[in-house]
């Protein structure tokens, strides 16, 4: 069987919510909400920029990455190479929230370390809301959870299955939202009435 290769962004949409990042990386579906498009936008002119050396370092944009080991494949939004060092910058247009930022940042430096064969001990995810940089180890509990991420999204996507939805806060700013019905699918049995109600027209 070809391995499947697990987009670096489907850490951070895993790490948010297990259903969003099936109903995404399985099921193909996408959609814009106001955060998605400051995000796209923030990429965009991120992107866009030249590499070019700032303070004694080189920055590098838009770098692809992969990792034959893991079986993961991404772009960075830019890599700092200050002599032998090495560190993924990670951009967002929001405030810090969870993990999901640090395990994205860490996923890119799991590639450069097997690309450039080196070790990325540090990265940083800067964040446009309060436009603060914040530094990231790259502690061995941190990589363990990444490569967990990686294995369980792989499953995710081998068995086709969408995973219940939480129906909790994080769906009220979800774009999936329309999409991912959380009301009537957090739970085999709730899908169940639904689908009875709707399709054979007798609610239990």
């Amino acid at each position: 069987m070809e391995e499947i290769i697990i987009p670096i962004s489907a850490i951070e949409h895993f790490e948010y919510c297990p259903r969003q990042c099936a109903l995404i990386h399985c099921d193909g579906i996408w959609a814009d909400n106001a955060h998605t498009v400051r995000g796209s936008r923030m990429h965009r002119r991120v992107d866009s920029g030249a590499s070019r050396r700032e303070r004694g370092k080189t920055i590098l944009r838009a770098i692809p990455l992969w990792s034959e080991e893991l079986g993961l494949s991404g772009r960075s939004d830019a890599v700092e190479l200050d002599g032998d060092r090495v560190r993924p910058v990670e951009y967002k247009s929001g405030v810090p929230h969870g993990q999901a930022a640090n395990m994205q940042v860490c996923a890119q430096a799991l590639c450069l370390e097997e690309m450039f064969g080196v070790d990325v001990p540090v990265g940083y995810v800067w964040y446009g809301g309060p436009r603060r940089r914040i530094r990231v180890d790259f502690t061995s509990r941190l990589r363990g959870r990444v490569k967990s991420a990686i294995a369980t999204i792989r499953q995710q996507i081998q068995s086709g299955r969408l995973p219940d939805a939480p129906n909790d806060r994080r769906c009220r700013e979800c774009q999936l939202r329309p999409h991912c019905l959380p009301e009537l699918t957090s739970s085999p049995r709730k899908t169940e009435r639904y689908l009875k109600a709707t399709v054979f027209g007798c609610a239990t």
